[in-house]
């Protein structure tokens, strides 16, 4: 099974880092220099994490979500206070070891499954030490 948790990083009680929000929606075509306004600032933290005491971040190493959009050195925002459901993305433990797998509930069962043909998933059995470690909301990487 391929691991894929670098780091875990808290929330934290930061200042708040407020960006510079424009009113007009971008264009994928050419810009409109008429639309060239402020509408406020916008506080990332309002719209990512909804539950800030139960939220932390995870820094991914490995390749075996790329199908579901997370590649390595991206950042994941998860939360612990959220029931895992079938088919969410989680961070889990098996046997002492930190993974991000889609997970799968079928039968009374549980499957993590990786994103990624090259990588194997994985049934938990009851010899198995297993906990998940939060549902993850959302995915952050550069382009």
């Amino acid at each position: 099974m391929s691991f894929g948790v670098e780091a875990i990083f808290s929330v934290g009680q930061a200042e708040r880092c407020l960006r510079p929000m424009f009113v007009a929606a971008v264009s994928a075509g050419f810009p409109s220099p008429a639309e060239d306004y402020l509408d406020g600032c916008l506080d990332l933290n309002k719209h990512l994490i909804s539950q800030p005491e139960a939220t932390y971040f995870v820094r991914v190493a490995g390749e075996s979500m790329i199908k579901a959009g997370i590649f390595s050195g991206d950042l994941l925002i998860v939360d612990r206070s959220a029931e895992p459901r079938d088919k969410n993305v989680v961070i889990a433990s098996v046997n002492g070891e930190l993974t991000v797998k889609r997970i799968r509930m079928i039968k009374g069962g549980v499957t993590l499954v990786a994103e990624n043909e090259d990588y194997q998933s994985c049934r938990i059995d009851a010899e198995m030490e297993f906990e998940i470690w939060g549902v993850v909301r959302h995915v952050i990487h550069s382009l």
